[in-house]
Parts: C-alpha cells; sequence; structure tokens
C-alpha cells in the first residue's frame, strides 16, 4: 500500500467505523521509507487517534524523537533476551546494543507507554523471564511475555519448546509476588500487579487459554486485505 492508500483507510476506518487506534506493523516499520510522514499523515485524520508501532527496535534510537514530534505515541519493542550471544542466535545479528539504545531512546522522547514483547523458548531463553522482568521495571518499561505461536510459513513450530504461561508465572513467583488484574476486557494479556504495584507484568497465552473470542483487533494486511487479528507482533 502507498502513504495515501494508508491515510485514506485510516480516514474511512476511524471516521466510519469508529477505530479509536492503530498499530504500525511490520515486517519491520523502521525500514519503511517516509515513516515519520506517514505518521504525521495518520494523525492529521484525527487529533485523538491513539497511534502506536511494534518494532524490532533497531533503527529506534536514531527515530524516535522524530517519531514522537509526528504523532506516535506509544512502541512496544520485541526483545527476547538480555544475553549478547543469545541475541546474535535469535537474530541472526549482533544487535542488541542497539535495540537497548532505541529502547532508551523512545523512553527520552517521552513515548509512553513503551513495552518489550518476550518469547521464551525451551533449551534457548527460558529462564529469563525474572531477568527481564527486573530490567524492565528498571526502566519504567511494561514486560509482556508471550508462549511462542505457531506462525512459520515452514512448519517448524514445536510445541516441546512452547514454554507455557503458568511456566512463566511460576519462574516470576519464584523472585517477585504477582497479584492478578481485573478489568482484561479485550486485552490479549492477562495483567499482574508485581509485588503489590505500581509496576506490572503482562503474560500472553495465546496457545494454551486462547483469547480470540474477545478480540476487538482487525489486521490490514500489507496489499490492504482485512484479516482477523494476526497477534504475535502487535499487541497494546
Amino acid at each position: 500500500l502507498t502513504d495515501d492508500e494508508i491515510v485514506h483507510l485510516v480516514r474511512l476506518m476511524t471516521g466510519r467505523l469508529g477505530i479509536s487506534s492503530i498499530r504500525l506493523t511490520g515486517g519491520e516499520p523502521l525500514l519503511r521509507r517516509g515513516l515519520v510522514d506517514l505518521v504525521q499523515q495518520i494523525r492529521r485524520c484525527r487529533r485523538e487517534l491513539r497511534i502506536a508501532m511494534t518494532t524490532n527496535g533497531i533503527g529506534l534510537a536514531r527515530m524516535a524523537p522524530d517519531l514522537a514530534a509526528a504523532g506516535l505515541e506509544r512502541v512496544t519493542v520485541s526483545l527476547d533476551t538480555l544475553r549478547r550471544g543469545t541475541f546474535a542466535a535469535l537474530a541472526r545479528r549482533d544487535r542488541l546494543e542497539d535495540v537497548v539504545a532505541g529502547i532508551d531512546a523512545a523512553l527520552a522522547a517521552g513515548l509512553r507507554p513503551v513495552k518489550v514483547n518476550a518469547v521464551l523458548i525451551r533449551g534457548c531463553n527460558e529462564d529469563e523471564a525474572p531477568e527481564l522482568l527486573d530490567w524492565c521495571i528498571d526502566r519504567g518499561v511494561e514486560l509482556r511475555i508471550i508462549e511462542q505461536m505457531p506462525l512459520d510459513a515452514q512448519h517448524g513450530w514445536d510445541r516441546e519448546v512452547m514454554v507455557t504461561a503458568a511456566e512463566i508465572l511460576a519462574r516470576l513467583g519464584r523472585r517477585h509476588r504477582l497479584t492478578p488484574l481485573a478489568g482484561r476486557g479485550s486485552a490479549p494479556a492477562q495483567r499482574y500487579a508485581v509485588d503489590g504495584g505500581p509496576a506490572t507484568v503482562g503474560v500472553i497465552a495465546s496457545v494454551t487459554q486462547p483469547f480470540c473470542g474477545a478480540c476487538n483487533r482487525i489486521r490490514l494486511t500489507a496489499d490492504g486485505q482485512i484479516r482477523n487479528c494476526l497477534f504475535a507482533t502487535q499487541e497494546s
């Protein structure tokens, strides 16, 4: 879709369908040429529209100030590990420091909230849940841990390597006291207060406790098709 087509559809969806929140995903949205201008055009469609983005965080440090100035309000960064070697193995590139710099830049630019999406994989990073949570709390970032979903086109997903929500909560509970928060509504994450708050963590049981029945999200594909929400990288 061109920028003009995206903006036209945003006008229709917000003006006629009552949609109040737009999230830019991918692929990787930071690779799109003219992204800052696109955000600015979307903002002009409706001043009270909530605009968010999900990104891998590489390149965010450079673009965060301009995106915030253009009207972006919130950002979610995918970060599965804080260990450089594990990051390089998962992402096939040694860019952990760039992602961390992007998160810090988003906070400095005034984007709120900044969230981190993490997926744990057995035999890889399943022991990092408490470490990720403490790191996010220290930075004032909201952590969401997601069960690994079978979204691979090669059909290589193996449930045996998926770390379940129950396991995630058990690991976090060894270090912190978690209290479930009410009012989940259509949100995919069950949120918990950490040690009485105000810090929270979300756990998304996308496989063991499907939430699609309460979902109120739609996805606009790159070629302009409307689909049910493909959740993996766009939790809000």
